[in-house]
């Protein structure tokens, strides 16, 4: 079924036309419909699915179907969007922008995000505006300063939801929606729902549609996935001798902290690579810029915490590694989901050090794939894979929270 069939304007599928959007992904095709008919939903689909696209397309028209009288009055806050990082908000903000360029009164779209000005996010609001794409903390600043008006939402979205709920936000949700209007649409988009997300949800609506598209452990099989065992301290000249073996013109290396991303991206530049590192330490300014050099081939090796895993969309990515394995099994599917994105071919390598197996056990377990480990001549693995020992009980106090931990890993 092509675009034209879903019931949006000229306008919108000019601009899908000049952004080569075709035909829509199973998810646009099941949700765009049901928003537009004023629907409640879940929607659960893989990554690289086309989430976004699914509410900002249906949420432009139903803006678009208002009459002119009112779009001339100063612009009043219709839509909210909460992403997890500061990097999904800007490309959701992006997409409004993108898709309404042939409207006659374009929507108003800022994005309140941190590591941007607070007053210049301040006056942009208060000059009014249509749509608010925000991070749930900067949003809660702006709250607690009385200093934002959404009693006239129309349309609350939660994007990427189980990763804001996974950071810890559940409270910050909660605060929220003491803030908006109790008649609204609510618009909630996950790859995963846990019973903490269905919790949260079932506070949000009661009469949501619920969409759910293939499974993301399916989505993962059909990557070319490869598992490379070899010596930590071999994992570096390893990398160096596969990217001067294949053609890959782009490389997303996932590693397990930001001081290790810029010293490996350091290193790989003295050796004449083009490799730069990306994590939360970066101003605001660097981190956009990076990944727009990374989006337009300007940088072939991208070093990044797991803070580029998630909605991130960067088209034709060749090959995704994991340097470093990610703690939780589902983040390993969103790695390695930044390739192979919209049907094209990927390939994604895992480096297995001696204390790795029992964990890659896990996740080839819980992925529901079994991947033949290989040895690279010249950088075999020596030694006997590590047994871990249990640890002693927490004592309680003493250590950090759960939350603590997973705020310092989203980093």
């Amino acid at each position: 079924m092509p675009f034209l069939n879903l019931g949006l304007s000229n306008n919108i599928n000019k601009a899908l036309d000049e952004n080569a959007y075709t035909n829509p992904t199973p998810i646009q095709e099941k949700v765009i419909p049901l928003i537009l008919q004023n629907k409640d939903i879940m929607a659960k689909a893989q990554t690289g699915s086309g989430k976004t696209a699914s509410f900002v397309l249906p949420i432009l028209q139903l803006l678009l179907n208002k009459e002119d009288k009112e779009r001339k009055k100063k612009a009043k806050i219709s839509t909210l969007v909460l992403t997890p990082t500061r990097e999904l908000a800007l490309q959701v903000s992006k997409a409004f922008i993108d898709f309404s360029i042939y409207f006659d009164n374009k929507p108003k779209v800022v994005s309140v995000i941190g590591g941007e000005s607070l007053t210049q996010q301040l006056l942009d609001i208060q000059k009014g505006c249509d749509i608010v794409v925000a991070t749930t903390g900067r949003l809660l600043d702006i709250l607690d300063k009385k200093q934002i008006n959404l009693s006239t939402l129309e349309f609350f979205v939660l994007d990427e939801a189980d990763k804001m709920l996974d950071l810890g936000f559940e409270k910050e949700l909660e605060q929220l929606l003491e803030s908006l209007p109790k008649n609204r649409q609510n618009l909630l988009f996950s790859a995963t729902y846990p019973q903490k997300m269905l919790n949260i949800a079932s506070k949000i609506t009661s009469n949501a549609q619920e969409i759910f598209v293939e499974d993301e452990t399916q989505t993962v099989q059909t990557i070319n996935q490869r598992a490379i065992e070899v010596n930590k301290e071999n994992r570096s000249a390893l990398l160096r001798n596969l990217i001067q073996k294949h053609s890959w013109e782009q490389i997303l290396v996932f590693m397990a902290n930001k001081r290790s991303c810029d010293n490996i991206a350091l290193k790989f530049r003295k050796y004449g690579l083009n490799a730069v590192s990306f994590h939360a330490d970066l101003t605001q300014e660097e981190r956009s810029e990076t990944l727009q050099d990374f989006k337009n081939k300007k940088i072939k090796i991208l070093f990044a915490t797991d803070i580029a895993a998630r909605g991130l969309h960067i088209d034709d990515i060749s090959c995704v590694v994991n340097f470093d394995l990610p703690r939780a099994t589902a983040d390993y599917v969103h790695r390695i989901g930044r390739t192979g994105r919209a049907g094209k071919s990927g390939e994604a390598i895992s480096f297995i050090g001696l204390e790795d197996f029992e964990h890659f056990s896990l996740i080839e377990k819980r992925c529901e794939i079994k991947l033949e480990k290989e040895q690279i001549e010249g950088f075999e693995l020596i030694g006997t894979p590590i047994k871990k020992e249990k640890g002693s009980e927490p004592v309680k106090g003493k250590r950090k929270s759960k939350k603590d931990k997973l705020r310092e890993k989203s980093l």
